[in-house]
């Protein structure tokens, strides 16, 4: 019997939530291929951020649709993947379903005054807290039709992915 291929997981959510240390960790158990989306991003929307100016929808497009054909080669390859991404509104997760339309969507939430503690702790990062608000303003959690579950970050990274992969079925 033919083993099913690793899934294409969007690790998604609000700056500061662990996109980047769950998504590592949940590609490492899957024996998927990982990928940071801010990489996807263009320089001006990088300049725009690391100036304080939230993004709009204009500006995210281009880097949404570059995340998606990311996961559209990772799915034909049959390798899966994981990727960290925003996808703050379901908008945004429909452009990455033209990727991938089986796209799993792993929702990283906290609460505002956890998740700013804990970006104003990181270093090195062009995302200020400043836009955090911002990004809670414009959040529209998964839908009941978008494959994909919400977990709460107030747990350690590797109680997320032991739920993530339990929801998996991994």
């Amino acid at each position: 019997m033919a083993q099913a291929s690793p899934p294409v997981v969007v690790v998604m959510g609000v700056a500061g939530v662990g996109k980047t240390t769950v998504a590592r960790l949940l590609a490492q158990r899957l024996g998927a291929p990982f990928a940071e989306g801010d990489e996807f991003h263009p320089d001006a929307n990088i300049a725009k951020m690391a100036a304080g100016i939230p993004l709009d929808d204009a500006d995210r497009e281009p880097w949404l649709r570059r995340i998606a054909e990311w996961m559209a080669e990772r799915g034909r390859e049959g390798t899966g993947g994981v990727v960290t991404c925003s996808a703050l509104k379901r908008h945004y997760r429909d452009i990455l379903r033209t990727g991938w339309s089986d796209a799993f969507f792993l929702h990283l939430s906290g609460d505002r005054s956890l998740v700013g503690d804990r970006m104003s702790h990181r270093a090195g990062h062009f995302m200020p807290t400043s836009l955090l608000d911002s990004q809670f303003d414009i959040l529209e959690p998964l839908q009941p039709d978008e494959r994909g579950v919400a977990l709460d970050v107030g747990t350690g990274p590797e109680q997320l992915v032991a739920e993530a992969l339990g929801q998996l079925g991994a």
